[in-house]
């Protein structure tokens, strides 16, 4: 599945900001970011509006901090979706957006930007001329990191339909082509169907145990343990999302159950790595 991306602004309150302030200054142009602090481009600005790219934008009437604007059908409108959950893109003082389902952030933001943090993860399994399993895609920043790091294939799957949208509109998620496989699909259900001994090193960075139970089961870690190969490496994303509320230690948990589906795992940051037995 390709996700052909969009070429038009996107509007963040800061980027509407310098827009209204380079106005109020009397400035004929401004520069800032409309690709979320991927790029630089310059701006004019008038009091009917702004012109970028041959093109006149419109000001926002409101514009809030934690939304993402793109222009569709000659007006702006938020980068969100609400099919079985409200899915959006959500702006983060790095540039690199995170995303959101039902208010839940889906990625770290609060000390490190989350492409950075995905590019350390990667790392951990050093994807250079590996085949590697994406299971929980999101917004594609491990793949883009493997992509980066000259990973043989990617495959990654996502499940939403919505968040394969997002990541039409997101700057810094990366296209599918001949390396990255993109596929729309549950990974719970989709593994089934992936050779034993196919993959060199699997990236998990699955939803919160509250949300996809599933995926933190030993069914589907003897399913991870069956489809890498032996000395083949893993990163689980746990975090510590129970911790303070009920006690639970997710990542013990899910270290134990890696180790009984094969693998030698300890607790790395705020994830699980394994390595198969």
């Amino acid at each position: 599945m390709m996700n052909e991306k969009s070429s038009g602004p996107l509007l963040t309150l800061k980027a509407h900001t310098s827009l209204l302030a380079a106005l109020q200054a009397g400035a004929a142009q401004v520069e800032c970011s409309l690709d979320l602090g991927l790029s630089m481009t310059r701006i004019e600005v008038a009091t009917h509006g702004w012109r970028w790219q041959g093109r006149w934008f419109p000001y926002l009437e409101t514009c809030n901090d934690r939304t993402i604007y793109y222009w569709d059908d000659g007006a702006f409108q938020p980068v969100s979706r609400y099919t079985t959950s409200l899915i959006k893109l959500v702006p983060t003082n790095w540039g690199p957006p995170t995303f959101e389902i039902d208010g839940i952030k889906m990625l770290p933001t609060a000390q490190t930007s989350p492409y950075a943090d995905a590019e350390r993860k990667v790392a951990l399994i050093q994807p250079r001329g590996k085949v590697i399993l994406d299971t929980c895609g999101g917004l594609g920043y491990f793949a883009a990191w493997c992509v980066r790091g000259l990973a043989r294939q990617v495959l990654s799957f996502e499940k939403n339909p919505d968040v394969i949208w997002l990541r039409s509109l997101n700057p810094w998620s990366p296209q599918a082509d001949e390396v990255l496989r993109l596929s729309l699909g549950d990974i719970g259900e989709q593994i089934m169907s992936l050779p034993s001994g196919s993959i060199d090193a699997i990236l998990h960075d699955p939803p919160r145990f509250g949300i996809a139970g599933e995926l933190y089961s030993q069914i589907f870690y003897d399913q991870l343990a069956r489809v890498v190969k032996r000395k083949g490496k893993l990163f689980h994303y746990a975090g510590a999302p129970n911790k303070l509320t009920s006690g639970r230690d997710v990542p013990n948990e899910v270290a134990k159950r890696l180790r009984k589906a094969g693998f030698a795992a300890e607790l790395s940051g705020d994830g699980v790595m394994a390595v198969k037995r």
